[in-house]
């Protein structure tokens, strides 16, 4: 049992590390292409790899001493951005479902959905989140150690000696968990009955529009594969706090709630492999960049020789250089995505 508490996490550390720091990367070279509803899922992987890098470094070591090894303001510190970082994915996930839900379902409101707008709800996710976080540090509810005792977060034992910290609890529960799942399942429910119900009209668009439509579905199945692993993280968490709150919380067995925080923390892994498993471009772009990781770690005559076989293996297609600027929803006159575009020729 030893060992799994400290292989598990670990594996998690692991792959959050590389796959999130992977999305970003890619997110980075992409950033003029990015739809408004892709900035949801960058935004995710920040939360993540935050959660990652500030909560697994001290849990791992505190799982080897078998024990919290730190003091109090690290505990505080470390409960905080749990629940920041934690409310932070949650509510980017709601926010992004509602979205989908607005280009899919309304579409003339969801061309007029842009940039700007989403900049605007990704700074409201983190106020939103930030509420929360901030609430037991202005004594609305507790921090404190976690049952089992190697890790921090929301004390589930206050609720039964204070009336705030039970109020604290009532609030997050419906407005940190019912109604964000809520949102989440109305979403893609009416998204799968107007896609059903659709489906024949949609085959019948000239190839333009039919080409949009599949890069918005492509994001709805993204984002429900996203959502359905980051809520199965987390409901059973959610089930043993609410145990744990309105009843004795001494009857609920320690290694109950050891189980569930180390499978809510496997939530940070669940964005990468989505994307790695179901999105080609986002597999290409990993290989480019491995591409270009080799060609820098080569040495100079190497350099030159991949560079010029490269490019002798890519034909200039300048048709598939502006398809491609149209199916990531941008005007056929936009030409900051691809530098082949402002060419008259091949390279």
């Amino acid at each position: 049992m030893c060992y799994l508490w400290i292989t598990v996490p670990s594996k998690e550390v692991i792959l959050s590390l590389l796959g999130n720091s992977t999305l970003l990367l890619v997110a980075y070279r992409k950033r003029l292409s990015l739809k408004p509803a892709e900035f949801f899922i960058v935004n995710l992987s920040i939360s993540d790899l935050g959660m990652t890098v500030t909560l697994f470094p001290l849990a791992i070591s505190s799982l080897f001493a078998h024990r919290w090894l730190f003091d109090e303001l690290t505990c505080l510190c470390y409960a905080f951005c749990g629940v920041l970082f934690g409310l932070c994915s949650l509510t980017n996930l709601t926010v992004l479902s509602s979205v989908c839900c607005l280009k899919v379902c309304f579409p003339s409101y969801g061309r007029k959905f842009f940039s700007w707008h989403a900049h605007m709800l990704v700074a409201g996710v983190w106020c939103y989140a930030s509420v929360f976080a901030v609430g037991p540090l202005l004594r609305w509810g507790h921090y404190g150690p976690e049952p089992y005792g190697t890790a921090c977060l929301i004390n589930w034992h206050a609720p039964n000696n204070e009336l705030s910290a039970m109020t604290y609890i009532i609030c997050l529960f419906l407005f940190c968990y019912v109604l964000p799942c809520t949102i989440i399942f109305s979403s893609y429910a009416c998204i799968l009955l107007r896609v059903h119900g659709s489906r024949q009209a949609v085959l019948q668009h000239v190839s333009l529009q039919t080409n949009n439509a599949n890069a918005h579905i492509l994001i709805v199945k993204l984002s429900v594969a996203v959502c359905i692993g980051f809520l199965m993280a987390w409901s059973p968490y959610a089930v043993v706090a609410m145990w744990a709150a309105f009843s004795d919380a001494k009857r609920v067995p320690p290694i109950v709630f050891a189980l569930a925080a180390i499978f809510s923390k496997s939530s940070t892994t669940f964005n990468p492999i989505v994307y790695l498993l179901f999105k080609p471009n986002f597999r290409k772009s990993m290989c480019r960049e491995a591409m270009h990781l080799c060609y820098f770690i080569r040495p100079g005559p190497a350099r030159q020789e991949s560079r010029g076989s490269y490019r002798s293996t890519q034909p200039y297609n300048k048709d598939a250089c502006i398809s491609n600027c149209l199916s990531n929803g941008q005007p056929e006159n936009h030409r900051r995505v691809c530098w082949h575009c402002v060419r008259e020729g091949p390279p």
